[in-house]
């Protein structure tokens, strides 16, 4: 991947936040198409590997994903 990155364009600039932001998640949405060729940093292989190996450990341990949205959603309705 280049360390470079290229200047934007004028038209970009041009644009209201509200398009920008639709234009960077089609932008994405785009990117993401091919997500074989999206580059995964060695750090965040190593911090999966030890999450796994910690769910391996203690599998009954964490929680399901149900129960997390549950917990999120509770945190939110109280604010």
């Amino acid at each position: 991947m280049s360390s470079t990155i290229p200047e934007i364009p004028g038209e970009f600039k041009a644009l209201s936040t509200d398009e920008r932001i639709a234009y960077v998640q089609a932008l994405w949405d785009f990117i993401a198409q091919s997500p074989e060729e999206i580059p995964v940093p060695d750090w965040h292989k190593e911090i999966l590997e030890e999450r796994l190996a910690k769910f391996r450990e203690n599998p009954r341990e964490g929680l399901t994903w149900e129960e997390v949205k549950k917990r999120i959603l509770g945190k939110l309705s109280d604010t």
